[in-house]
C-alpha cells in the first residue's frame, strides 16, 4: 500500500500514440517525423504534472488486465502515481489515444476511451467504501476530474454526496466532449477549465476573447472558470471579477497535454498559497514551458 494521496485524478489513463513532424501538414499529407508512445490521458497528464511539483496523486480510472494495461500500470507507478484504487477489468482492453501534430498545430486526433466509459461508476468505488471517503465522510481534498466520463456519470457526480466536500477541478477531454460538463456547471465547489472553443460549445455562442468567454460561462451558472486561448490572453472568472493574463511567447513544439499541464500547475500554485493573479501567471508559465519542449513528457 502506498502513502495517502494529496489529490485524486479521475478520468482517462491510457497510452498516447503521438506522431509529430516539423513540417506543415494538410489533409492527406505524408511526411517524415517521429512517433512516440507514452502514458497519457487527461487524468494522467494532470497527475504527471502534479508529481513533478512534488504532490502525491492517486489515479481513479479503468485499465485492462491485458499486456498493455500491465505495462501502463508499471509506467504509472514508476512516475510516482498511486495506483491502488484503479479498476482493473478482465473484459475491457486498455484505452488509447492517437494524434498527429505538425508545425501548424494539432492536425487530427482520435480518443478511444470506450473502456473507461463502459466501466462507469466502478472507478469511483474507493470514494464510497471508506478507502478514500464515504457518503458520511466524503473526500475533502482536491479532485481533478476529466470529461472522458459519460454524461450520465458526470450528472450523478454533480449531485453525489461523495463529491460535496471536494475542491473539484474539472476539464473537458476535448471540444467534442465539452458539453458533457453541463451538469457540473452549477456546482459551487467546481472550478471549470476550458479553452475558448469549449467555452463556446458550453454556452452555445461564439466568443472572441477569453474574458468574454469567462463572462459567458459565469452567466451560464459556473462558480469559477478558467479560459485559455492558446498563446493569446487567458482569463480567470469568478463572482469577484475576471482576471486576465497573457502567456509568455515561445516556439511551440507540441500541443497535446498543454491544457492539462496548465490546469495542474494552476492547482498546485493555489494549493501553495498563490493568489488568483499569481496562480494564473504560474499556470501560463508552466504551459508555455511544456509546449516549447522544456518540460519532458
Amino acid at each position: 500500500m502506498t502513502s495517502h494521496p494529496d489529490i485524486l485524478c479521475i478520468g482517462s489513463v491510457l497510452w498516447d500514440i503521438i506522431g509529430r513532424t516539423p513540417a506543415h501538414m494538410g489533409a492527406g499529407a505524408d511526411v517524415p517525423g517521429r512517433i512516440t508512445r507514452l502514458p497519457g490521458g487527461v487524468a494522467m497528464n494532470i497527475a504527471m504534472t502534479l508529481a513533478r511539483f512534488g504532490l502525491k496523486p492517486a489515479l481513479l480510472t479503468a485499465i485492462g488486465r491485458d499486456a498493455e494495461g500491465n505495462e501502463l500500470i508499471a509506467a504509472c507507478q514508476k512516475l510516482g502515481m498511486n495506483c491502488d484504487h484503479i479498476y482493473r477489468s478482465d473484459d475491457l482492453p486498455t484505452d488509447r489515444y492517437m494524434a498527429v501534430e505538425g508545425a501548424n498545430g494539432l492536425i487530427a486526433a482520435i480518443a478511444d476511451a470506450h473502456s473507461l466509459e463502459a466501466a462507469g461508476d466502478k472507478i469511483l468505488h474507493a470514494l464510497g467504501d471508506g478507502s478514500l471517503g464515504s457518503a458520511g465522510s466524503p473526500w475533502s481534498g482536491p479532485i481533478a476530474l476529466d470529461g472522458n466520463l459519460t454524461q450520465s456519470l458526470l450528472s450523478d457526480i454533480a449531485v453525489s454526496a461523495l463529491f460535496a466536500a471536494a475542491d473539484l477541478r474539472v476539464a473537458p477531454a476535448s471540444p467534442g466532449k465539452a458539453e458533457r460538463l453541463l451538469p457540473l456547471l452549477p456546482m459551487p465547489n467546481a472550478t471549470i477549465y476550458v479553452n475558448l472553443e469549449e467555452a463556446g460549445l458550453l454556452c452555445q455562442r461564439r466568443f472572441e476573447t477569453a474574458a468574454d468567454a469567462a463572462k459567458g460561462m459565469l452567466e451560464r451558472g459556473a462558480a469559477r472558470v478558467l479560459v485559455t486561448h492558446g498563446g493569446q490572453t487567458c482569463a480567470d472568472g469568478t463572482a469577484d471579477g475576471i482576471l486576465t493574463a497573457t502567456p509568455p511567447p515561445v516556439l511551440v513544439t507540441r500541443v497535446t497535454g498543454a491544457g492539462d499541464t496548465f490546469m495542474a500547475a494552476h492547482l498546485v500554485a493555489e494549493a501553495r498559497g498563490a493568489d488568483r493573479a499569481r496562480a494564473l501567471d504560474r499556470a501560463l508559465e508552466a504551459a508555455a514551458q511544456y509546449v516549447s519542449g522544456d518540460i519532458s513528457s
